[in-house]
């Protein structure tokens, strides 16, 4: 369908073959270069958030010696998980809304700001509302992975530490993180290789004309520009971009991290 243009209703061998036209029409609309800048920079923004967040809560819950504390923290931080983008878009908008939204109310009562804004309406923070959103809703169920991890190292290396007179953060340092670095090296390539989905339902929901701008991703072109406006032909190119990108952003991280003599894929 990418090299046809494509009309429904006629079977596939009576559509109109245009070659590589459908791709020239994309990468000469200027739209689409300001859509890849966002989606590059907030799948940048949230790659660096989601890891140095997961990481961070980990390693504080394995420090917590409480158990039904860490228990509580931990399934509270997961929960968000499981809310559908659609009702955690809600709950964020009812939050940064300028009309009695909490983040207003505490940054007014701080002192931080002189009046009410309209956080969903400047432009230059909408990346940051996503990354911190996608943040807040996946960091418990990310740091899972890492305290499974954690929970693998085995438990003499902190013996000997401690016989060593080693503190918490030497033990961090040492440990800790060298026990659970191949397991982030092989969830960032991972990461890399979907550097294209920086995301839908999020900025779908939560943007709107004040920050188009910034707020279209390569999902929400694809739709608005090609499905939407019946042009299959466009949109089966763009897919077919997106994936071609993906896997070569795939390929390289893992060619780099075997270079360095880290963890690979394959």
């Amino acid at each position: 369908m990418a090299f046809q243009e494509y009309v429904p209703g006629k079977s596939f061998l009576h559509q109109k073959w245009v070659g590589l036209e459908q791709f020239k029409r994309i990468f000469t609309d200027e739209l689409f270069y300001h859509v890849l800048r966002n989606t590059l920079a907030m799948s940048a923004i949230n790659i660096t958030f989601s890891f140095i967040t997961a990481i961070g809560l980990a390693i504080l819950l394995n420090e917590v010696r409480v158990t039904w504390f860490k228990r509580t923290v931990q399934t509270i931080s997961y929960l968000p998980y499981f809310i559908s983008w659609v009702v955690a878009a809600n709950i964020i908008m009812v939050m940064l809304s300028s009309d009695n939204g909490i983040v207003n109310i505490l940054l007014l009562k701080l002192g931080v700001i002189d009046s009410s804004q309209m956080w969903l309406g400047k432009p230059d923070l909408f990346w940051w509302i996503i990354g911190i959103a996608n943040v807040w809703k996946n960091v418990g169920w990310n740091a899972i992975i890492y305290l499974a991890a954690i929970s693998a190292i085995e438990p003499h290396l902190y013996e000997s530490a401690d016989i060593d007179g080693a503190n918490r953060l030497q033990k961090i340092r040492h440990i800790t993180l060298p026990g659970i670095k191949p397991t982030i090296v092989i969830l960032l390539i991972m990461s890399i290789g979907h550097v294209m989905q920086a995301g839908f339902e999020q900025q779908y929901l939560l943007g709107n004309s004040l920050v188009k701008d910034k707020s279209m991703v390569f999902d929400i072109f694809v739709l608005e520009y090609g499905i939407r406006l019946s042009r299959y032909s466009f949109a089966a190119a763009a897919g077919i971009f997106n994936s071609v990108v993906s896997i070569a952003m795939l390929l390289m991280a893992n060619y780099i991290a075997g270079k360095m003599g880290e963890e690979r894929i394959i």
